[in-house]
């Protein structure tokens, strides 16, 4: 029976350091809860002390797309686990704990961190929020949620329309967009790799599904050969849209968070960085980069 409310019960969740771990760059926090926009569903999230309340602005027959994103199923004990026993890990778990891996939808994934290159999360979710306002579809909203002027693009504009508004453009609508269109969402120099990936996913020439079926080192390889995407954001896209958990992505932040924790008293090259990220956190090692990532990011 469709529903616009439901309760997940779930324990050791931190909805705030999920949803604010520069995994997905939708959704914003407002209250005690947080906005944002899954397919077509505008859903609001509460964390409660056994679970997660959510709220949709529509009656929703069936709530598994929501269980699946938040992945409110998976035995996060067993999965931490799995990582090292040191004193960085057990600090970042101290402090982290509760946090999870999303599982996104892949095109939106993907073209989401083909938008980060370079950049930090604020500029992120401010390109994200004005590609979807323009060229998004709206989706249906309730003002027992909230009415569309409660919010704020993340620049700080208040708009009558708002990012947590509209779906995910899909690869069929950026494709028919000119690179003119996209840059008009500040976007800058990534705007070709976006309409090239649209086009070659629109007709047909990459196929985002079958990569589920592929081991992560072919699947990454594939993703690889998309323009504008290198290890790093194929590392991304598989840890947070497919499940690979050993994909562990290495950006400038996590190779100072590496350097900062496990290498204070001599410079670690970059190669020696990368084997030892390969080496030594296991099979979760995605998981780990993400606690570490995190706590890097929030503990000052």
């Amino acid at each position: 029976m469709a529903a616009t409310e439901m309760f997940l019960p779930v324990r050791d969740y931190d909805l705030a350091a999920t949803l604010d771990s520069g995994q997905v760059f939708r959704w914003q926090k407002q209250g005690d809860g947080w906005h944002g926009v899954l397919g077509n569903h505008f859903i609001r999230l509460t964390q409660r002390e056994n679970g997660i309340h959510a709220e949709a602005a529509a009656p929703v027959d069936d709530w598994n797309f929501l269980r699946e994103f938040l992945q409110a199923d998976l035995d996060l004990g067993a999965i931490l686990k799995t990582f090292p026993d040191d004193e960085p890990m057990r600090a970042a778990v101290a402090a982290c704990r509760g946090l999870r891996l999303l599982r996104q939808d892949p095109w939106e994934c993907l073209a989401s961190f083909i938008l980060s290159s370079t950049k930090q999360i604020v500029q992120i979710r401010q390109i994200v929020a004005l590609l979807c306002e323009r060229f998004g579809k709206p989706v249906n909203r309730r003002t027992g949620i909230a009415p569309v002027s409660d919010f704020s693009l993340p620049n700080g504009d208040r708009r009558d329309a708002c990012p947590t508004a509209f779906s995910f453009p899909t690869p069929g609508k950026i494709a028919r967009l000119t690179e003119a269109e996209l840059r008009a969402c500040k976007m800058g120099f990534r705007a070709p790799s976006l309409l090239a990936a649209a086009r070659a996913i629109a007709d047909g020439r990459f196929d985002l599904e079958h990569l589920r079926q592929l081991p992560h080192a072919e699947a990454r390889a594939e993703l690889i050969k998309l323009r504008g995407v290198g290890g790093k954001i194929a590392d991304c896209v598989l840890l947070f849209a497919y499940g690979f958990d050993a994909a562990f992505p290495v950006d400038v932040w996590v190779e100072r968070a590496l350097q900062q924790l496990y290498f204070p008293r001599r410079r670690a090259s970059e190669k020696r960085l990368r084997h030892f990220a390969a080496t030594h956190f296991g099979p979760r090692a995605g998981y780990a980069q993400q606690y570490l990532f995190h706590y890097m990011r929030t503990k000052h």
